[in-house]
């Protein structure tokens, strides 16, 4: 019988910064496919990839920075967070410069002020953690 478990996926809070290391905001996408709305850059875990180094290379393909992790976040494994199958997603938070740009899975990329995130046009469970991530 084979195994059967949740795909694991990473998700990236990443803080954009200035060249004076200034606070901007973090960056959010714009996702090319269903479902549609914005969510945290992100995507999956290749076998024989690390998190760490497969949320490095998600937010290269997708964002188009390189990214500094600062800490590990949380582990969100709710079995209908993700509406097209079961997927356990480590987050973390990162530190960028630069503009972001969208690429690969994201039609758009953008930095969000913290008070002007638009929650209502979020996909996913990312509401919830964004929010997770505001009142740590």
């Amino acid at each position: 019988m084979p195994i059967k478990t949740p795909f694991v996926a990473v998700d990236g809070i990443v803080k954009i910064f200035d060249n004076e290391d200034r606070f901007k905001g973090i960056v959010l996408i714009e996702r090319k496919n269903p479902p549609y709305g914005l969510a945290l850059p992100g995507g999956f875990v290749d076998i024989g990839e690390s998190v760490e180094d497969a949320l490095k290379r998600e937010m290269k393909e997708e964002i188009n920075l390189d990214v500094e992790i600062v800490r590990l976040f949380n582990v969100y494994s709710k079995p209908d967070r993700d509406p097209r199958f079961h997927t356990v997603s480590v987050v973390f938070i990162c530190k960028a410069y630069g503009e972001p740009v969208g690429k690969d899975d994201a039609k758009k990329a953008f930095v969000y002020k913290l008070e002007e995130i638009p929650f209502e046009k979020l996909v996913f469970d990312h509401a919830k953690i964004i929010k997770d991530f505001l009142n740590s």
